[in-house]
């Protein structure tokens, strides 16, 4: 996996894919896909022998779009359920039973299919806090880039935090990336009472030194330039390890992530796979608006977090 790193920012995607390739594929869930462009991202997948997707939703109005829309659902299995909130209901349970190995959005709202996902009792809850990543890579940057959490976590607390940062690490393994170096990014790069960004990156520096947090390097607070730049860190005066040489940035809220994000995507040409961590099963989430090399790259990514996880279960089961 560590070609993934040194590869070109064009190939890097191309790259993802190919490691995912090298298992059967899996089995996802496709979670009430009732438009066009949803259809078409599981059938794409399914082409790339990424995904064997198993479509979850009223079965009528699918066939119907999937018509409207010139595309085939032959071969596909479809789960009948009569709306949205049982479609994602259903997924749930399927991945419990152990029938589909991730979840990837359709047409419903993020909320209502995490909302099943997270609800007491539904069984695919662990003790970590789900978290979105986006996976970004950038013609300007060297590697590649996690952005966390810029979808789910509103104004995420201290712990919250921690899960969050312990969930991109742990992305970041799969990924090839033996020891992360995640910076925790604030307006600023001191400890500032009067903001609360840079009280959280301390404590999450402190943590990690604590073995709370395993697996990377992490360092703040940390503005943007910093992060990113070793010059910017150099004129500064500012010693760190992280500095310059980021692979997660580790935002303060999900506003700030999400703008990020986005300038990332509209004005550096950016690509950004997106995945939600922390559940039992990975859970794909692509835009309207993401190219096929990024709807594809979001499946690879699942596929080889979905691959780890097993691995681990087994070892577990051995031990």
């Amino acid at each position: 996996m560590n070609s993934l790193v040194q590869a070109t920012p064009a190939a890097r995607y191309e790259q993802l894919i190919r490691d995912a390739l090298g298992a059967r594929p899996m089995r996802v869930a496709v979670v009430h896909p009732c438009s066009a462009e949803a259809l078409q991202g599981a059938l794409e997948a399914r082409d790339e022998g990424l995904l064997e997707p198993l479509l979850v939703g009223p079965e009528a109005k699918i066939r119907s779009i999937a018509d409207q829309a010139g595309l085939s659902l032959q071969g596909l299995p479809i789960e009948p359920v009569e709306h949205s909130h049982a479609a994602a209901a259903r997924a749930v349970e399927l991945a419990v039973a152990g029938k589909v190995g991730a979840l990837m959005k359709g047409s419903l709202h993020t909320d209502e299919l995490l909302g099943a996902v997270v609800s007491s009792g539904s069984g695919l809850r662990t003790e970590r806090r789900i978290s979105h990543v986006y996976a970004m890579s950038l013609p300007a940057y060297p590697k590649p880039l996690i952005i966390t959490d810029a979808a789910i976590n509103i104004i995420p607390t201290l712990a919250q935090k921690r899960d969050i940062c312990q969930n991109a690490i742990d992305l970041l393994h799969v990924m090839g990336v033996p020891r992360p170096h995640v910076a925790v990014l604030a307006a600023v790069e001191t400890v500032n009472p009067a903001m609360p960004s840079t009280l959280d990156a301390a404590a999450l520096t402190v943590m990690a030194t604590r073995h709370q947090i395993t697996g990377g390097l992490v360092d703040g607070p940390l503005a943007f330039d910093n992060a990113i730049s070793l010059e910017a860190a150099s004129i500064k005066g500012i010693v760190s390890p992280v500095a310059g040489s980021a692979d997660i940035l580790l935002v303060p809220d999900l506003e700030a992530g999400n703008m990020l994000a986005k300038q990332l995507i509209y004005l550096s040409q950016a690509d950004a796979a997106g995945l939600v961590l922390g559940a039992r099963v990975p859970i794909i989430l692509t835009s309207r608006a993401d190219s096929l090399r990024v709807r594809l790259a979001s499946s690879a990514l699942a596929r080889l977090v979905a691959a780890r996880a097993a691995v681990q279960a087994l070892g577990k089961e051995a031990a």
